[in-house]
């Protein structure tokens, strides 16, 4: 628990002190926010405003992981020091956020609202998430636990949903689809749900704190503790350093939102977006919950859904909308709500669907109990 507040405080100092200097290095260079010419006419105002926002809340984390670790080994020569989680954690993290960097630096370099094409995007990522799914699969610890199995999760791994049930080859190459299936889903639900001060950093903090709370209690109850209650055991391998990441992630988006939030002083742009989003999606994968994540990050599951809606319903209606704009964050702005107003309702909505995910979890261990 000590690591979990020294981690988080570090995280939230580097980001709140370095995120104004940022700022003022961007603003030097020009380096400012293109808005869509199709987007709600209020965003206009916004143009110029600092982008790339989400590098500090990246260096802040990397930071903050191993400055904790530094400290605790300080503290205790024969502390564990960064687990093969956290690092590939942090790599799955690092490697989208290099992607949405490119993204976002083509786009200020060129002065347009377009960064990389679809195809090469699609490739940066798929290459990223690809070796994350194989390397998650290796690395056992001395209990042969290894960071992510072939098995789909919801609370914990599913024995009956194995997708090795053709062989370790077959079972690989499915896990490597299933992997990038969520990953794909996580970077572009936060990707979407970005648009509105403070809103995808506000969500994020929350979803990123529920993994806390599960990765404190997956440490608690783990197989073979001296506290382990029941027959809800937990095997996920490093659940303490996933925990302590996670109130890191929360940390830096906290110290990001002060400058974030409406009116925001800089946006995290797709760096920003897709490392939360690569964040999230490995937390799913390596703490066994993938299924979970549908309830956790419901915000973003609702706000993707709302585009697919709207283009597929264009599509087959031969041009008629559901909604006046997709994401639906821009529906309820072209309404007449304040942006304010939208995006604490969407944090309410957030809030509400991690009491739900925390819900389950929590109720699934007190039925094997």
């Amino acid at each position: 628990m000590i690591a979990l507040l020294i981690g988080a405080g570090v995280a939230l100092l580097v980001a709140l002190i370095g995120t104004p200097l940022f700022i003022k290095f961007l603003v030097a260079k020009s380096y400012g926010q293109f808005i869509r010419d199709d987007g709600p006419t209020s965003h206009h105002t916004k143009r110029g405003t600092p982008t790339m926002g989400g590098t500090v809340v990246v260096a802040a984390v990397l930071i903050s992981y191993f400055v904790t670790h530094l400290i605790m080994w300080m503290m205790n020569p024969a502390s564990a020091g960064p687990s093969a989680s956290g690092l590939l954690l942090l790599f799955l993290m690092v490697g989208m956020g290099f992607v949405g960097f490119l993204d976002d630096f083509i786009k200020i370099s060129n002065k347009r609202s377009l960064g990389l094409n679809a195809r090469a995007k699609l490739i940066l990522q798929a290459a990223v998430g690809i070796i994350f799914a194989v390397l998650v699969l290796q690395f056992p610890n001395e209990d042969g636990l290894r960071p992510a199995s072939t098995q789909i999760s919801l609370v914990r791994d599913i024995p009956w949903l194995d997708l090795a049930f053709g062989g370790t080859v077959v079972g690989a190459i499915l896990f490597v689809l299933w992997s990038n299936l969520i990953i794909t889903a996580a970077t572009n639900g936060v990707n979407l749900t970005d648009g509105l001060d403070g809103l995808a950093a506000g969500a994020s903090i929350m979803v990123f704190g529920a993994y806390t709370i599960m990765g404190i209690w997956q440490n608690n109850q783990a197989c073979g503790s001296p506290r382990e209650a029941g027959s809800g055991c937990y095997q996920v391998r490093d659940p303490m350093d996933l925990a302590l990441l996670a109130a890191i992630l929360s940390a830096a988006l906290v110290g990001f939102l002060w400058w974030n939030t409406s009116p925001a002083k800089i946006f995290m742009g797709d760096t920003g977006s897709l490392a939360i989003g690569g964040a999230v999606a490995a937390f799913a994968i390596l703490s066994r919950t993938e299924l979970l994540l549908a309830f956790v990050g419901g915000l973003f599951v609702l706000i993707t859904l709302s585009v697919i809606i709207q283009v597929g319903f264009f599509k087959l209606s031969g041009g008629k909308r559901v909604f006046k704009m997709a994401p639906l964050q821009h529906h309820f702005e072209l309404k007449g709500w304040a942006e304010v107003t939208v995006v604490v309702r969407f944090w309410i909505l957030a809030g509400l669907f991690v009491a739900a995910g925390l819900g389950i979890f929590y109720a699934e261990w007190v039925v094997l109990l």
